[in-house]
């Protein structure tokens, strides 16, 4: 029977594996072949379960995949990008390119690209996510099997596989997906760096992460302090030669973030879009405000910065992981992996200062551990699909840590000759497995019987959890006092089936709902809700129903009315009246409330004359949803929450003057005194348009 031990350790651990070279039959068909059978010293099982593993991620994140909507946030900004070159290099929200998103464009580009090549519709913004999701288990995979074997990677790249909120955000159009398959490719060029003592490998290491910054600003650094700590420790070099290499790989680094910013920067601000999210109307303010310093401390943040303290995952807290809201998302393995990783180490510890697999453990247990202390501690605003790039370090080490402790737990004290204190030792460790398994199994449990109401599959998957999990148990302990390795894998193999029962639970049925929008969650309806909402930023919302949540209020001053605005949304923008025109845009309506109708943007599109700009409203949400129905631009006075400065008197006179904007949606209270500004002004100048409350005409 085949056991859950690794394949033999390389000949030189710290280098490239030395593998038996088959004979060339043709070379291109040769590869063409190990690409489905795998290298020649792999087990035969091994690459049919990836191929198993990759159809399953597939199918999980692209089921029903035209019935998408996404986020209309970044849909919107996606379809400008297809109707202007200008507006897809800044990543502006319409095609105008009066105001930009919140994020840098990468991930824009790469939906944009697929949207140019495919036309513009769900399953064209979505396949390149479902790509990047299957590609990320893929590489996993690859990264885990070249120092652990294919046991612990085919379980790693499972384990993320069916990690619920990797589900629930590759089946969606934020940019998270791409983020965390840049961050896996940044952390392969690395350990290749680690082994070979390199320079090039860290250099595109840098590289890749540089791109996911381009995706998402300062989320992408966070794994770097463990890239840092293990190339210097671990690098098959010199040193100095360490240290030159970092150097060169932080300038690499440095300039395949900086360059957009830098670029868009330098370009007047009159030639070019608004930055949204901004305080001064630059990339640098967003990156170190924002969608820095903002997102850790909140508005207390010395930086000048509009994050907030909107909490979409529960209170901060060393707990948040744990919660009602986060727990089913991310934890299932989270106690298994934090054991995994401490056992890991101590195995290791007499290995030379080149060990690869230590060295690994460091990487992945960094990424672990960086990730969860940020997340569970942040006070700014904070989503619960951003834990999706914890994932792959938990899958990693429940993968690779698994097996060590698995081999460890079956040679403990059956080897002949060991010292009476070494065999302690041995024997101590033994406990390990057993007590990561129980501790786990337990948990799952607790996770499951907090929905087990919600429907079948989590009452299926509770009574296998606690069954495999005992059974595992009790097998592990049996087999190993009685010596009898067959039950000892039979056991390994039921808490595998124990740890992932819960996780496939939430991720069928997250693929199954086909529900998704601006704050995706999987599984059922935990009960989640706002936490210490903050002013000055983005609104809270509330956690809900399966497979998504409501999404996030409109509105950014108390009464719910920027500028007059349609800014009182119960849910996001897309509301639950989602439509599609007849070109194919997925589009939604005005939300929950909303004063802005399909009758006003009829009205709207047969009285434009000419204007560059179909109206002009107070938020990005409703923007985004009147460029989805209409086709046409729409501006964001005030950005996410309508408190950005994108919108000037001076500068709405200008429009006007040249005949670029007609229309405008005003109300009886604007958010500070520019926007109460432009609301005087309008109202005095414009003419109301009598059937849509809140709408001016306004003529040079």
């Amino acid at each position: 029977m085949t056991t859950l031990a690794p394949p033999p350790a390389p000949v030189q651990e710290d280098g490239p594996r030395h593998r038996a070279t088959p004979p060339s039959d043709g070379g291109l068909a040769s590869r063409a072949k190990r690409l489905f059978t795998g290298a020649p010293d792999d087990p035969r099982w091994a690459r049919p379960a990836l191929w198993a593993i990759l159809v399953l991620a597939t199918a999980l994140y692209a089921w029903n995949l035209s019935s998408i909507t996404g986020n209309t946030f970044y849909d919107a900004a996606v379809y400008s990008g297809t109707k202007s070159w200008k507006a897809f290099f800044f990543g502006a929200l319409d095609a105008g390119s009066f105001i930009t998103v919140d994020k840098p464009p990468f991930a824009l580009w790469v939906m944009g690209l697929s949207a140019r090549a495919f036309g513009y519709g769900a399953w064209q913004l979505t396949l390149p996510m479902v790509a990047v999701g299957t590609g990320s288990v893929a590489l996993l995979h690859r990264l885990v099997k070249r120092d652990f074997g294919a046991v612990a990677a085919t379980i790693s790249a499972l384990a993320l596989a069916l990690t619920p909120i990797t589900v629930a955000i590759t089946r969606d159009t934020n940019p998270d997906p791409i983020l965390v398959f840049l961050m896996l490719l940044g952390a392969a060029a690395l350990l290749k760096a680690v082994r070979t003592g390199r320079l090039m490998p860290l250099v595109w290491s840098g590289v890749a992460i540089g791109f996911a910054f381009n995706t998402k600003m300062m989320q992408a650094y966070v794994v770097l302090p463990a890239f840092f700590l293990v190339y210097l420790w671990a690098a098959n070099a010199s040193l100095g030669k360490r240290i030159r290499h970092l150097a060169i790989g932080t300038v690499a680094l440095v300039v395949s973030s900086a360059w957009w910013m830098v670029i868009v920067d330098l370009i007047p601000a009159s030639s070019r879009p608004y930055i949204g999210g901004s305080t001064d109307n630059t990339v640098w303010d967003l990156v170190i405000g924002y969608n820095g310093f903002g997102r850790v401390f909140g508005a207390s943040s010395s930086v000048g910065s509009q994050g907030n303290g909107a909490s979409f995952g529960g209170a901060a807290g060393l707990y948040r992981m744990f919660n009602d809201i986060m727990g089913g998302q991310i934890s299932w393995l989270i106690p298994f992996a934090a054991i995994a990783l401490a056992a890991g180490l101590v195995l290791r510890g007499r290995a030379p200062r080149t060990d690869a697999r230590r060295a690994a453990l460091m990487l992945w247990g960094g990424w672990f551990v960086l990730h969860y202390l940020i997340f569970a501690l942040a006070e700014g605003t904070f989503h619960p699909y951003y834990v999706t790039a914890m994932a792959p370090g938990i899958a990693a080490l429940a993968g690779a840590g698994g097996v060590m402790l698995y081999n460890a737990f079956r040679n403990g004290s059956a080897a002949v000759g060991v010292p009476p204190l070494e065999r302690s030792r041995e024997w101590g460790r033994g406990w390990v497995l057993p007590a990561a398994v129980a501790a786990s199994s337990v948990w799952a449990v607790v996770l499951l019987q907090r929905v087990s109401g919600s429907g079948t599959p989590y009452t299926v998957a509770e009574v296998v959890a606690g069954v495999a999990g005992a059974g595992a148990v009790i097998g592990l302990l049996v087999g190993r006092f009685t010596r009898r390795q067959r039950l000892t894998g039979v056991a390994a193999l039921a808490a595998v089936v124990a740890l992932l029962a819960g996780p496939a639970a939430y991720a069928a049925s997250t693929a199954a709902s086909g529900a998704n929008g601006t704050n995706p969650t999987a599984g059922p309806n935990t009960g989640g809700g706002m936490q210490g909402m903050g002013g000055g930023g983005r609104p809270s919302g509330t956690n809900g129903g399966t497979g998504a949540n409501s999404g996030e209020a409109s509105s950014g001053s108390d009464d719910g009315q920027d500028m007059g605005g349609p800014a009182s949304n119960s849910g996001d923008s897309t509301g639950s009246g989602t439509t599609e025109s007849a070109d194919g845009r997925t589009g939604g309506g005005m939300g929950g409330g909303a004063q802005v109708s399909s009758a006003m943007i009829t009205y709207l599109k047969k009285n434009q004359d000419g204007a560059t700009w179909l109206v002009a409203v107070a938020t990005d949400q409703t923007a985004s949803s009147i460029i989805l129905e209409s086709g046409e631009p729409v501006i964001s006075m005030g950005g996410w929450s309508g408190s950005d400065d994108a919108m000037t008197l001076a500068k709405l006179k200008s429009l006007v003057k040249a005949g670029k904007l007609h229309y405008i949606v005003v109300g009886d209270s604007g958010q500070g005194s520019s926007n109460s500004e432009i609301s005087t002004w309008v109202k005095a100048n414009g003419t109301a348009v009598s059937d849509y409350s809140g709408l001016y005409r306004l003529d040079a």
